[in-house]
């Protein structure tokens, strides 16, 4: 799928102060939309372990496929990935995002790609966007891995 390049969120708002948002990234149909607030709904919490076990998969399965249809996305435990390692992660992902624009920009995803640096899944010129830059790296398989997309700041992204 192809993604039309749009400019970045982080410097319209350097330009602006955040004080002129683009018609494209307001929703004024959702601002009425209720929000949670004082814990009257939590976020689904999905146990990794619990799909793998043959006596509890299909609970929690049950549960993943209802936050999935209801949320739109869930909370994961016990996935064996070390907490070092997730905070490790998190540092990277926001050092790189505190970068200078011009830095980033070297990461930019390009026409037709998804990797990169960018918005995904951006079709058409009208089409209402979020509010945030992403980047976008596929992991797995290691040989569909596009390096030129990969960050080389902070030095151990």
């Amino acid at each position: 799928m192809e993604s039309l390049p749009v400019p970045s969120v982080q410097a319209m708002v350097a330009a602006t102060g955040g004080a002129d948002v683009p018609p494209r990234y307001l929703r004024p149909e959702v601002a009425a939309d209720a929000v949670a607030t004082n814990g009257e709904a939590e976020i689904p919490i999905i146990d990794l372990q619990k799909l793998l076990n043959p006596e509890a998969w299909r609970d929690e399965s049950a549960r993943l496929h209802g936050a999935c249809q209801e949320w739109g996305f869930f909370q994961l435990v016990n996935h064996g990935v070390a907490d070092d390692v997730i905070q490790g992660i998190k540092a990277n992902i926001e050092g790189f995002f505190q970068l200078p624009a011009e830095t980033k920009k070297q990461f930019a995803q390009e026409r037709g790609q998804l990797e990169g640096y960018g918005q995904l899944f951006v079709i058409s010129e009208d089409q209402k966007l979020d509010w945030a830059d992403i980047v976008y790296l596929n992991t797995l398989p290691p040989e569909d891995r596009k390096m030129r997309f990969w960050p080389d700041k902070p030095a151990n992204f």
